[in-house]
């Protein structure tokens, strides 16, 4: 393991769900993932230590990758396969090469949320603007969800989708913070919210400065 590496998110995802991995699929300049395929997202400090990591990763087993991407501080990757136990191999593999058990990885804080309700139609254009996923209609709630370090917000999302029936409008996983979201009736969010927030909880790791 090179001298100041950090391990920021190991997050494994055991199923994408179906409007998470098509969303995945407008963004990712890789190998395009589908619903039901298994997936891991990994964040690191420094960002160029990305480039060895998914050499290590995608060398060892079936898992394919479908974003690298470094940006000014870290560094962010992502791998899947249909098949479950490829990715996690993977991940056991890249932790062994670094000296790491997942339990290293930063805890996932919630930094802020927000539920808006009925929203109204120029609130909802101006966030139309900038989507990926699904249209916000006027009068639905939103809930928008912040988290660090950002990469963890992928795994919020999906399992939010998992618990309630709500729409992603978007979702970003890179740089300080990660950010999500999502739209519906309020009971459905109130769900979704409470979900991602519990997910995110229950995972170990070790506490940030």
């Amino acid at each position: 393991m090179s001298e100041g590496f950090d391990l920021r998110c190991y997050a494994y995802l055991d199923r994408m769900q179906p409007q998470f991995a098509a969303f995945v699929g407008t963004i990712t300049q890789g190998d395009l993932s589908t619903e039901g395929m298994a997936s891991l997202y990994i964040e690191m400090a420094p960002g160029n230590e990305v480039f060895r990591v998914v050499d290590i990763a995608v060398k060892a087993t079936r898992a394919r990758p479908g974003a690298q991407v470094v940006e000014r501080e870290f560094g962010m990757f992502e791998i899947h396969h249909p098949e479950q136990a490829e990715v996690q191999e993977a991940g056991n593999i890249v932790l062994q090469r670094l000296g790491l058990r997942a339990e290293d990885r930063l805890r996932p804080q919630v930094v802020s949320t927000q539920v808006i309700t009925n929203v109204d139609p120029y609130q909802a254009q101006l966030l139309n603007r900038f989507r990926r996923g699904a249209m916000l209609i006027p009068g639905q709630t939103l809930l928008v969800m912040e988290a660090a370090p950002a990469a963890y917000i992928t795994y919020a999302c999906n399992e939010a989708e998992k618990a309630a029936s709500i729409n992603v409008i978007h979702f970003s996983g890179v740089g300080r913070f990660g950010r999500m979201w999502l739209s519906g009736s309020e009971a459905e969010i109130l769900t979704a919210r409470d979900a991602a927030a519990q997910a995110l909880g229950s995972l170990e790791g070790r506490r940030g400065s």
